[in-house]
């Protein structure tokens, strides 16, 4: 990669002998590893039999996970904010499992509206939820500083599981506590 970040500098016409650049390629390789670092997780590793046996049957909800990612068609950040819930049927997720859940996708070259379902499915997957609801709000760079350079819009996305998607009731209680 780092070859790459070199070509790409030199590319542009930069000259990457020039001091402020010298370095460049190398911490730019780093950085995307890090930013992209979702592919080498493990979802197993990560949910480390942090599922638990529980009578709760009441909603449960994690809000304003902070998330950032990389928009897979222009290779720009978006950045935002996670909300999740779900509703036991007799087992209950480690409350740091589900932030790491949206890491895990999130650090993995995106579109929103993929994220939003891959994270609700997998909570699915390891809980068993009666259901499961997530919202991701976030704004997206490769609409703000090119295209139509629109600074203040907000890209909402909704993915909704079970008694999430079949029960009004549900669905607007979840969007009445994430938004109060």
């Amino acid at each position: 990669m780092e070859k790459f970040f070199k070509k790409l500098l030199k590319d542009i016409g930069e000259d990457v002998n020039r001091k402020g650049l010298r370095a460049t390629p190398k911490r730019a390789a780093e950085a995307f590893q890090y930013l992209t670092h979702g592919y080498t997780k493990d979802l197993d590793e990560i949910v480390n039999n942090a599922v638990f046996d529980s009578d709760d049957d009441e909603m449960i909800i994690v809000k304003d996970i902070e998330l950032y990612s990389l928009c897979e068609h222009h290779l720009l950040p978006f950045f935002g904010k996670c909300h999740v819930g779900y509703i036991p049927d007799g087992k209950i997720i480690g409350l740091s499992k589900v932030a790491r859940i949206v890491d895990v996708f999130a650090r993995r070259l995106q579109v929103q509206e993929n994220l939003t379902k891959q994270i609700a499915e997998t909570l699915l997957k390891y809980t068993q939820a009666k259901g499961v609801g997530v919202v991701i709000e976030a704004k997206h760079l490769c609409m703000m500083m090119r295209g139509v350079e629109k600074q203040n819009s907000v890209l909402k996305t909704s993915c909704m599981l079970g008694s999430f998607r079949k029960e009004i009731s549900t669905r607007s209680e979840f969007l009445s506590l994430i938004h109060n």
